[in-house]
């Protein structure tokens, strides 16, 4: 299959995860049939159901809709399902066109000018931070995130009539940016990751390497300066460097922090010249960063200095992302889908900037058995930067268990006097009865179950 022109029904196996609801609400908003499983109900299978989007629960080939044409329907599926799963073995077996959600993604996306963000962390928000900035410009943009952006409410950005460009996450997990031929790509870091999938670090740059060599001729890649990849003579892309320091191509100057509002002031630095009194009213010395590579990105695609510095100013964020939950004079609690060391340190770091004088207390939920073996040193040296920790268990995700790892054999490499492993509801009576004053949540699982009863037990103690 060449294209989705003749495709009136698309059916998706996990439909309920971040990158394949997106996919789905684009398919129902251009006037497919769309129905889907996933394993487990959620505030976002609620919405898509709401949205007119039929979804079920349980593996059973009965639940598949017997009355679409074979010729014009497509099953779109997530490479985490497992491999005994009914309802992908029966696709298997029929006439019916069966995609992973990366090469469905990439039918769309190449079609026009795509922006990829690619990296192993900071994708979703740099590419919400430049959809927002492109959707209101004139020249606008459709996007699909890897998260709910504030500031439209939703993970899917449908493009304005005649935009050129389309915004998506490049997303190196399964090698599934391989399918994404972009016009602008960016790169905020190549750190190991993903191990279970490509073995070493060596492997993960190769990939990275052959996803920047099929940017379209005539295309644009920014690398985030300082991260241990070259791109010279892997690409035939014109190359620019963006960093929250001076010295790169895209770089933030005279940086100050408002202590009082909570927010960064900077010049931008661009080829194009300085862009003076930008403001980011979103929290977090890491935003500041992403917030540079995204101007950047925007500027390549078209955006004039006072569009870039209107996006700066007016984004509100993405949920899970540095998300500020709750906040009085008392308390601070901050959520966060960090589920990686550098992630972790980085959302650490910010926190730390931005409240100098107070204490942070962290829970963190490690992701897959396997990163947690692979990192449980590098986790143990991230999670040391608190000043109280509280590890709960491990959430497997797609993975089977692996004999002798859980959130333990990261606890146990901590040095930081306060620590504690524990449950959920364990973890909750702590904040109950301890003194607190900045939380910090971080985890890529079902830790966000949590925020609701974090949310609620800072304002009773308040």
């Amino acid at each position: 299959m060449n294209g989705l022109q003749n495709i009136k029904n698309v059916y998706f196996l996990g439909i309920g995860g971040i990158g394949m609801s997106a996919l789905a609400r684009y398919f129902k908003f251009s006037g497919r049939n769309v129905a889907g499983y996933d394993r487990t109900q959620t505030v976002l299978t609620d919405k898509l159901q709401a949205e007119g989007i039929d979804v079920h629960f349980e593996d059973d080939i009965r639940n598949i809709p017997s009355n679409w044409d074979p010729a014009e329907t497509m099953a779109v599926y997530t490479p985490a399902l497992p491999d005994e799963h009914k309802e992908l073995a029966w696709f298997m077996e029929k006439p019916i066109a069966l995609f992973k959600r990366a090469k469905v993604l990439g039918l769309i996306s190449n079609e026009k000018n795509g922006i990829a963000v690619a990296g192993t962390h900071g994708k979703t928000t740099v590419s919400t931070m430049v959809a927002h900035t492109l959707n209101n410009t004139a020249i606008g943009c459709g996007a699909f995130l890897g998260g709910i952006s504030k500031n439209f409410g939703s993970n899917l950005l449908l493009p304005k009539n005649g935009s050129p460009w389309i915004v998506v996450e490049a997303d190196e997990f399964d090698r599934s940016f391989l399918h994404l031929k972009p016009q602008l790509a960016l790169i905020t870091s190549v750190d190991a990751d993903h191990l279970d999938i490509y073995g070493n670090k060596e492997k993960v740059v190769e990939s990275f390497e052959k996803f920047i060599s099929q940017i379209k001729p005539g295309g644009k890649l920014v690398i985030k300066k300082g991260i241990d990849f070259n791109a010279v003579g892997k690409t035939q892309a014109q190359i620019f460097s963006y960093s929250i320091k001076e010295g790169a191509d895209f770089a933030t100057v005279n940086l100050r922090l408002n202590t009082d509002g909570g927010f960064y002031q900077f010049d931008l630095k661009t080829p194009g010249g300085t862009i003076a009194n930008c403001k980011l009213n979103y929290p977090g010395l890491v935003n500041v960063e992403n917030a540079v590579g995204a101007s950047a990105l925007a500027f390549l695609a078209g955006a004039n200095p006072n569009e870039i510095k209107a996006g700066l100013e007016n984004y509100q964020g993405v949920v899970r992302r540095f998300d500020l939950r709750f906040k009085n004079e008392k308390y601070v609690y901050i959520d966060d889908y960090a589920h990686h060391p550098e992630e972790l340190k980085a959302v650490i770091s910010s926190v730390k900037a931005l409240y100098p004088k107070r204490k942070v207390t962290g829970i963190f939920q490690p992701h897959l058995y396997s990163r947690t073996k692979d990192f449980s040193r590098e986790f143990a040296a991230s999670l040391d930067m608190l000043d109280s920790a509280i590890i709960i268990p491990l959430y497997p995700a797609r993975e089977e268990p692996m004999k002798g790892v859980s959130s333990e054999i990261i606890f146990k490499q901590m040095n930081l006097a306060n620590k504690h492993l524990a449950g959920k509801e364990e973890a909750l009576e702590m904040l109950q009865n301890n003194e607190n004053d900045i939380v910090l949540t971080m985890g890529a699982g079902d830790i966000d179950r949590m925020t609701n009863d974090i949310v609620e037990i800072l304002k009773n103690k308040s």
